[in-house]
């Protein structure tokens, strides 16, 4: 299972020689998320040459979204904005990649275990094939049209996001998409979901109960923890986001956390010993303090 990460700035992170394996080039990555169970993993890559990879099958499912660059998969050329898809067992093709290009990579499911295959051979699985997509090209599409993102108690989707799907399995619900908040969206309650919810801060600035975000920013947050208060910058924000089923909000009004106490060898008249109420962990050099995560 992978560790809760609630928030960091991927600036804060080193780079790690990537786990890109079969290719021939150079690339670093950072290690945004990592289940060292299984070895599932969400990774910001850059390539520092040109990199270059023949055809073959990931023992987990992948997913490439293009930061900068360019990625040429197969004859699909990906600028800025692409994203491509292979569920485990699905041919991924052949892969060239320029230098200076960066990536988010996700593994699910699996490791980075990548087994050479002929470009021409036949899918493993019947019921999933390569995925690809040029999101600068796709409309936004209003979550009130009835789009899988994220609905209220009463079942009705909450105005005021948008979303370009990129990849929906259609038997698990797992999907991963683009998601935009107009300018000064609000939601009030807190909210928690049955299901993993994960985000990179593409565009804009956005505030909730764990802290801000802006671009270059991430959290893995497994099922069921509480979260919100959300407000979005003046200029909208736009994230990449993912979760392994149905993004359902079960809502938390007029949410609370009290401690309380009698200091014994600590208190006013020992100021090196005050502690801010509740306890506020550091996340991330950038991110600073998380905000009490149950008052909203």
């Amino acid at each position: 299972m992978r560790p809760h990460v609630e928030m960091i700035d991927e600036k804060d992170l080193i780079f790690h020689p990537a786990e890109l394996m079969g290719g021939t080039g150079t690339a670093r990555q950072r290690n945004l998320s990592y289940d060292e169970e299984d070895g599932s993993a969400s990774l910001k890559v850059h390539f520092d040459t040109d990199w270059s990879r023949p055809a073959g099958r990931h023992t987990a499912q992948t997913e490439w979204y293009v930061l900068q660059g360019e990625v040429k998969i197969g004859d699909e050329v990906l600028g800025e904005g692409g994203y491509w898809c292979t569920p485990a067992g699905v041919l991924c093709p052949p892969l060239e990649v320029k230098a200076g290009t960066e990536i988010l990579n996700f593994r699910e499911y699996g490791d980075w275990t990548f087994e050479e295959a002929d470009k021409d051979a036949d899918d493993v699985r019947e019921d999933q094939h390569l995925v690809v997509k040029h999101s600068k090209e796709m409309d936004w599409i209003d979550v009130e049209s009835g789009s899988p993102m994220r609905f209220d108690l009463g079942g009705t989707p909450v105005p005021g996001l948008f979303i370009k799907l990129l990849y929906r399995d259609e038997k698990t619900g797992f999907y991963t998409r683009l998601i935009k908040a107009k300018p000064n969206w609000r939601e009030h309650p807190l909210a928690h979901h049955p299901v993993f919810e994960e985000a990179y801060t593409l565009e804009g600035s956005f505030d909730f109960n764990f802290g801000e975000q802006w671009p270059g920013v991430y959290f893995f947050r497994p099922a069921l923890v509480r979260h919100g208060d959300f407000t979005a910058g003046p200029e909208g924000t736009v994230w990449l986001l993912r979760c392994d089923g149905d993004l359902v909000d079960w809502y938390t009004e007029n949410a609370s956390m009290e401690m309380k106490g009698d200091p014994v060898n600590w208190g006013p008249d020992y100021p090196q010993t005050i502690a801010p109420v509740p306890l506020q962990p550091v996340r991330s050099r950038s991110i600073g303090p998380m905000k009490d995560p149950y008052y909203s």
